[in-house]
């Protein structure tokens, strides 16, 4: 067979690894192959790709794009502020973090990990010497009526687990010590401190904390209960994974998160974010860049990238909980990819290319959400690691529902899998590619994390082969796994904000 394309290649090679193990009609396989060339992505398209990519990147960074505008809420008397990014749809939100990790930042420094219905309350000691240091953290439950009560017991309840991990950790409750908070819910950010709930999400609904400064709940709480904290840094899981990654590599710039959802972080100069103009003094004795979170998933919400889009990419969002939104993460991310897959081998399957036509309604294959992203993982798994890949492959589609597929409709499934997944990690090195452009600089680190990332069995390889290919080698990277970017992510950004002040840290 020969490659259409330098993004079939990875499919090719597994196909061919497929043949020379077990026999299949490889005549069908290539009728089935000419049948799904509508959904690979050439170079081509993925640098045309990038080319709208980095538009939307310079729309989200704009003047104009970050208005004061004043809102009322039925609970609060007097106006309160917030950002608005109405007209970007990439919104390129500031996060007021102006330096990554330099690695010698020593201290202990406490993390509050809120994003769900448990969190952590971590206690993370660095020695400044680039190394992993200690961890200790407990996991403590957030209770349905604290998450739907009132702003204020939530709060309350936050700070007497952290009083008594406090105690348990033998931290003397009047000692003020530096803490990162990780708030992993919609927030407009006014510094690096300071951010306001822009809604809830997640099953909460506590009330009086929508447009109110989170920060200052958790200050307020922790006084009440007589805890000396100082919140010196709130941040999201993406920008945690890179400071994390920054801690140990210097060279880390950028974040990246994988995983159910997706998203990117990066250090951008100060003179492009015009939207802050007026806002941040490029005269403050900082680092004269920020990071921005790029809530990169919604690229595409504006129609930019709807001719790369196929049919099942339309079916999978019309049949959303939120359709024509997070476009991009709907065609990279493991929430999504699972499904794809499904939607493909359902259309393969009625035009009579796949389970001889007749699987569709009687199996599990008919059903929304049936075919996992886990089980795609395991299917590429078994083509890679397995003597007998077709095999495991059928046994694997009989636990699922799939009644007898034969070695030819395994083949097809490990082809549409890679496809799929190969499709994923190339939109992804889309992003990275157009950030590393960007920056323009010679050596970079990504800090990567997500599960999608670390399960895949080739994810990692194939991501770096394509953003090698996109960017023409010009720039000398290395994707670094990034983990617990939300909590030891959250102290690196304490250590880091603590050093920028010019305050000691102490233990």
């Amino acid at each position: 067979m020969i490659s259409r394309q330098a993004s079939d290649v990875n499919m090719l090679s597994s196909i061919t690894a497929l043949a020379a193990k077990e026999e299949f009609d490889i005549a069908h396989f290539n009728k089935v192959r000419d049948h799904c060339s509508y959904i690979e992505l050439s170079d081509e398209q993925l640098r045309e790709i990038m080319q709208r990519l980095e538009q939307s990147f310079a729309e989200g960074l704009q003047n104009g794009t970050l208005i004061f505008l004043i809102f009322r809420f039925s609970r609060v008397n007097n106006a309160i502020f917030r950002f608005s990014e109405e007209t970007a749809v990439v919104k390129m939100l500031p996060s007021f973090i102006r330096a990554t990790s330099v690695g010698k930042e020593s201290g202990e420094f406490l993390a509050l990990d809120l994003g769900g219905s448990n969190f952590r309350v971590l206690l993370i000691t660095l020695h400044g010497d680039g190394k992993k240091g200690e961890m200790r953290h407990v996991t403590y439950g957030v209770p349905q009526e604290l998450q739907q009560g009132t702003g204020e017991h939530l709060f309350d309840h936050v700070a007497d687990c952290l009083h008594n991990f406090m105690v348990e950790q033998r931290l003397s409750c009047n000692k003020t010590l530096p803490l990162g908070f990780t708030f992993s819910f919609p927030c407009q950010q006014r510094g690096l401190a300071s951010a306001s709930l822009v809604a809830w999400t997640k099953g909460f609904s506590a009330s009086g904390v929508v447009g109110k400064d989170v920060v200052q709940l958790l200050t307020d709480a922790c006084r009440r209960k007589n805890i000396a904290v100082n919140v010196v840094a709130l941040v999201n899981d993406t920008v945690g994974t890179m400071l994390a990654c920054s801690f140990f590599d210097p060279d880390c710039s950028i974040g990246l998160i994988v995983g159910t959802g997706s998203n990117a972080c990066y250090m951008e100069r100060l003179q492009n974010i015009t939207k802050l103009n007026g806002l941040v003094s490029v005269n403050d004795g900082l680092p004269e860049e920020m990071c921005i979170n790029c809530e990169l998933g919604a690229f595409g919400d504006d129609g930019k990238i709807d001719k790369y889009r196929t049919v099942h990419d339309r079916t999978l969002d019309a049949n959303s909980i939120n359709p024509r939104k997070q476009t991009f993460e709907k065609m990279i991310s493991g929430m999504y990819l699972g499904e794809l897959v499904r939607l493909v081998l359902v259309e393969l399957a009625g035009a009579g290319l796949l389970f001889s036509g007749s699987a569709v309604t009687s199996s599990a294959i008919g059903k929304q959400g049936s075919f996992s992203t886990r089980i795609l993982s395991e299917v590429e798994r078994y083509v890679l690691e397995s003597e007998k890949p077709l095999h495991k492959i059928g046994l694997l589609l009989s636990d699922n529902g799939i009644a007898s597929p034969s070695s030819t409709d395994c083949a097809v499934v490990a082809y549409v899998c890679s496809m799929i997944s190969s499709r994923s990690s190339n939109l992804c090195a889309v992003a990275m590619a157009t950030i590393l452009q960007r920056i323009n600089r010679k050596r970079v680190a990504i800090g990567v994390d997500g599960s999608l990332y670390k399960a895949h069995p080739t994810f990692k390889d194939l991501l770096s082969t394509k953003i090698e290919a996109l960017t023409g080698g010009k720039y000398e990277f290395k994707l670094v796994l990034s983990e617990d970017g939300s909590g030891r992510g959250a102290a690196v950004a304490a250590a880091v904000a603590i050093r920028l002040a010019g305050a000691g840290v102490k233990k």
